[in-house]
């Protein structure tokens, strides 16, 4: 459980820096610029790309996390990259946190250190057929609303919408790993869970860059929040068999809420941050980084 927590860790922190330093590309960038004009301009910059070898790095050890750990443990791990990004944002991009996300900041670490002390190994299931069909429907679900013209999504709450659906993309991934078993190339084909990765992981690209266009990023952070976390985390426990050491489920139980509960109230650095000298705004731009 030793490396499969570290790479967890890892993962958040790479997550994490790599949002920050994406946001601070695009703003290196220049105001005024439509999204595809905004993003061949990021690309020049050097700290978007060091962002980029960070996302893959971190999908590298969310991986390895996900092959050692509950998935409930490597979710909570991963919302904790706005922490990453929050405490990055200051130096990077001369944000200033609020004395209310510092205590998400602690609260998001509390959280981690709790699930670290109660979470058991990997859960002994690997998922049967129908679950692996399962999950390639859901992901073919969440591509379907990606499909879906924004616009006919309620107002008031369609980039809260789109970032749930881009966090259940997310989670379609964060599942689909613990379901590639064995890893031959002959299974790997064979196996419905490695097109649900695929296209799960497209289509939470796709919903959380329109999320982030048609409204708050805050609202479009916390729906992509609880969209990886929740769900994944209750696949892993009913389907996969996660579980806790013996005596701990409650203390996992509310390292998780603490966790994600962290996570929401960092959620308008979803996207980088905002300028120090409009602390508490909305961030506005457009979103380059991954969504964890």
């Amino acid at each position: 459980m030793g490396i499969g927590l570290v790479a967890a860790l890892g993962a958040a922190v790479c997550f994490g820096a790599a949002t920050a330093l994406q946001a601070m590309a695009a703003r290196v960038a220049g105001e005024g610029r439509g999204a595809a004009g905004l993003l061949v301009a990021a690309v020049r910059q050097t700290p978007y790309i060091a962002g980029l070898a960070l996302d893959c790095a971190g999908f590298v050890l969310e991986v390895i996390a996900l092959r050692g750990l509950p998935v409930y443990t490597v979710g909570a791990a991963l919302a904790a990259s706005l922490a990453v990004t929050a405490v990055l944002a200051s130096p990077l991009l001369g944000t200033r946190l609020a004395r209310g996300e510092w205590a998400g900041v602690a609260t998001v670490c509390g959280g981690l250190a709790l699930l670290a002390l109660a979470s058991g190994g990997e859960g002994s299931g690997h998922g049967g057929s129908t679950l692996r069909w399962a999950i390639l429907a859901t992901a073919l679900a969440v591509l379907a609303l990606g499909a879906l013209p924004a616009g006919r999504l309620p107002r008031r709450f369609r980039a809260a919408l789109l970032g749930l659906g881009a966090g259940f993309g997310f989670g379609v991934v964060e599942v689909a790993v613990r379901l590639l078993d064995p890893v031959t190339a002959r299974a790997l084909v064979a196996n419905p869970a490695s097109y649900a990765l695929l296209v799960g992981g497209g289509a939470a690209f796709l919903l959380l860059t329109s999320a982030l266009h048609q409204g708050s990023v805050t609202a479009a952070t916390a729906g992509m929040v609880l969209g990886e976390t929740v769900g994944p985390a209750l696949v892993g426990v009913l389907a996969l068999h996660d579980r806790t050491r013996a005596g701990w489920a409650p203390a996992a139980v509310a390292g998780f809420v603490l966790a994600v509960a962290g996570g929401l109230a960092l959620a308008r650095y979803g996207e980088g941050g905002a300028p120090a000298d409009a602390a508490g705004a909305e961030p506005q731009g457009v979103r380059l980084g991954s969504g964890g």
